[in-house]
């Protein structure tokens, strides 16, 4: 009897069996796995994938997300390969699939998606039972989040996620859903584009309460502070509210969820 989950594009994905040799293209997915307690049938992940330190340092590389080695991919001989719609380019799937290979399209856009996530990990793992208790602690923590924003003026957001240009998020993206579970009101949100490009004067126009900087994709650091430093006007830079965050707290859905959750809410309180 087989084993069966919903892909990114809502078709059926089936195992014959459980899992047993597993290739992560995704960093946060690569900590699922090991998180499940199946890091031992991980047989190769990205030279991104870093979490857990100790679990990824001796598992073959097979390149990056958008150039990974696909022939490298294929010698191991993996029964499921887990890829994402965004970070992951459609020609290498499609070329994994030609080969013969299962590979999962994930493409998680809300945290309820990313605990689901975990779940459907835990089915083609055969760790149902382990994946249910991390995905009832996710949502405990949502539940907690969404209780402590009731009745509250949601806190408004600029979250870049690149400079040189600067680039940010709009609605339609996991970021811009942990920041409205959180209390927080992304102030491009509505931007047509779901990466646009900004300018700081456009930033500032919208008045942010918060300025949040995460570490990636982009690394944004303590001498990037002085960007904003000719906005004095603007709510967050008047305040002092220019917040250097973990990017993981953005954008890693998985076991993290939970803190995740719990360290923005606090950024954002």
């Amino acid at each position: 009897m087989s084993i069966a989950v919903t892909d990114a594009f809502g078709r059926p994905f089936e195992l014959r069996e459980p899992a047993r040799r597993i290739i992560s293209l995704i960093p946060s997915i690569t900590e699922i796995f090991f998180s499940l307690g199946v890091g031992d049938r991980v047989v190769g992940v990205t030279k991104f994938c870093t979490e857990p330190p100790d679990g990824v340092k001796n598992k073959p590389k097979v390149g990056g997300q958008k150039n990974p080695r696909v022939d490298a991919i294929i010698d191991l001989t993996p029964d499921l390969v887990v890829a994402n719609v965004e970070e992951n380019r459609k020609e290498d799937v499609e070329a994994m699939w030609g080969a013969g290979l299962k590979v999962l399209v994930t493409y998680p856009r809300t945290v309820h998606q990313g605990i689901q996530l975990i779940r459907d990990l835990g089915v083609l793992t055969g760790e149902s039972g382990r994946a249910e208790g991390i995905a009832a602690a996710c949502e405990a923590a949502l539940a907690e989040a969404e209780r402590g924003r009731r009745g509250r003026t949601r806190v408004r957001v600029f979250c870049p996620i690149w400079r040189k240009p600067y680039m940010t998020i709009n609605g339609d993206t996991y970021v811009d859903d942990v920041l409205r579970t959180c209390g927080g009101e992304n102030v491009f949100r509505d931007h047509p584009k779901r990466y646009p490009t900004v300018t700081l004067p456009e930033m500032a126009a919208l008045r942010p309460e918060v300025v949040l900087l995460p570490d990636e994709p982009y690394p944004f650091g303590q001498k990037h502070l002085t960007d904003f430093e000719a906005f004095s006007d603007v709510p967050a830079v008047r305040t002092g509210r220019l917040r250097l965050v973990d990017g993981k707290v953005l954008c890693w859905y998985g076991p993290r969820i939970a803190e995740s959750l719990r360290t923005l809410a606090g950024l954002l309180s």
